[in-house]
């Protein structure tokens, strides 16, 4: 019975419409005062941004943790259950509590506009936090962050990753419009911690943060972390403390910077609450310990050896050019075939021409969602840059099941284009699993 109550519960979130944005705040404000505006109750850290959002989160929830408080983290989207957006500790939020949050959210949308989706799911966060009373909270926008249903924290610390252009629609065409969309979440008189390059993205954030006498701290100006040489470890030059010989949790060496960017925010954060509490005492233990149970699914995951097969989302251009590096560097001494799906709001064609050249065989499919190209669609650019063969397989599942039986053990698999191409590959890996360890 408390399975269908999970089931109908979803089912009801999911009528609402995964991608139904609305350009106000109003109808979640209303929602959180009804609930005696639950984000009040706990110490929170805001993340904006367009890639590495969810690791820098996870970096600095874990390091929190390790250091003796209990620490929600709030993120999206999920990539196989819905509990995953929501966890405590590194444990997602149960079926129960699920019924429970929605139930207590739905009951205070009582509003002339009906929540979205991604309301109503920011709002059983902030919900279930303070249920369990956490201490922190470690919020990641959904998208942009002006009129991010996230935006309504008062944050301890704002922290804004890197910019590339996505959703052009709701965001603008250029750096500059991004930057104002995401250093929207910049408070007044809290700190700032970025990732942003580019001199015309910089330079908005500088002005709203002067604006709002909030002091900004820079990548590679004011804190950075570099490869030790002949390691593969990192040393971390942060705004206050060095941390040495850092194993980084996940892979790729765009890590850095976002490992950077959660140092930093720890940073601010003990330094601001030492005198108050024994536990903000951030020491190189504490981020080892911190950094070795961070964990981020479905971003350059290895899920199987042999073949090595590799999850990552790679979701836009950005993340396509970060992939591409990870693989001429990683696995260019295997045979690689690349299932790829990707949505229709991509630069698709510009993503294919970085990916494809790194593969040997090619197989097109499709995430279940109704944004999904069509995989001719995808054939034909794929065929217009390469000579490599290219199958199309539907299903997602059906496709890296065949990519694996037509590999080598030695060969490499890598599934990428999309986060619910990799969350429904995931999908099948845990399947799998599951399956094995019920015939031991």
């Amino acid at each position: 019975m408390k399975n269908n109550a999970y089931q109908d519960c979803l089912e009801n979130i999911y009528k609402l419409g995964r991608f139904g944005i609305k350009l106000e705040l109003d109808t979640i404000v209303n929602i959180l005062k009804r609930l005696n505006n639950p984000q009040q109750n706990y110490h929170v850290i805001h993340v904006a941004g367009t890639n590495g959002k969810g690791s820098t989160a996870t970096y600095i929830a874990s390091i929190l943790q390790k250091a003796g408080f209990k620490t929600g983290i709030y993120t999206s989207p999920h990539l196989v259950r819905f509990n995953e957006r929501i966890a405590i500790d590194g444990q997602p939020i149960s079926d129960d509590a699920v019924v429970a949050a929605y139930e207590a959210v739905h009951a205070a949308d009582t509003g002339k506009r009906k929540a979205t989706f991604f309301e109503i799911a920011t709002a059983m966060g902030f919900y279930y936090f303070s249920k369990k009373n956490v201490d922190w909270a470690v919020i990641e926008t959904g998208m942009g962050g002006r009129f991010d249903a996230t935006n309504v924290i008062q944050p301890q610390v704002s922290v804004i990753t890197n910019l590339s252009i996505e959703h052009t629609a709701y965001l603008g065409n250029t750096i500059k419009d991004l930057a104002r969309e995401k250093g929207g979440i910049i408070k007044p008189d809290t700190p700032v911690i970025t990732g942003v390059s580019q001199p015309s993205g910089l330079e908005v954030l500088k002005r709203i943060a002067r604006e709002n006498a909030a002091d900004l701290f820079v990548y590679k100006q004011d804190f950075s972390a570099r490869k030790d040489p002949g390691r593969d470890t990192y040393t971390y030059k942060g705004l206050i403390h060095s941390f040495h010989h850092l194993i980084k949790p996940l892979p790729g060496d765009h890590q850095r910077e976002n490992l950077s960017l959660a140092l930093a925010a720890c940073e601010l954060i003990f330094e601001k609450f030492k005198h108050k509490d024994l536990r903000y005492t951030l020491n190189q233990a504490i981020v080892r310990e911190g950094l070795a149970i961070a964990k981020w699914p479905g971003r350059l995951e290895h899920v199987m050896e042999k073949p090595l097969v590799i999850l990552d989302g790679a979701h836009n251009l950005h993340a396509a050019k970060v992939l591409a590096t990870y693989l001429s560097s990683t696995v260019n001494d295997r045979r690689l075939t690349l299932v790829l799906g990707i949505l229709d709001d991509k630069p698709y064609e510009k993503m294919l021409k970085l990916l494809v050249p790194c593969a040997q065989q090619i197989i097109i499919t499709r995430a279940k969602i109704d944004r999904s190209i069509e995989p001719s669609v995808l054939k034909q650019a794929v065929q217009g840059i390469t000579a490599t063969p290219v199958t199309i397989i539907d299903d997602v599942k059906e496709a890296v099941t065949h990519a694996i039986q037509t590999s080598q053990p030695q060969d490499a698999v890598c599934v990428a284009g999309s986060l619910y191409v990799a969350g429904e590959a995931k999908e099948k890996f845990n399947y799998d699993l599951d399956q094995m360890t019920k015939m031991k």
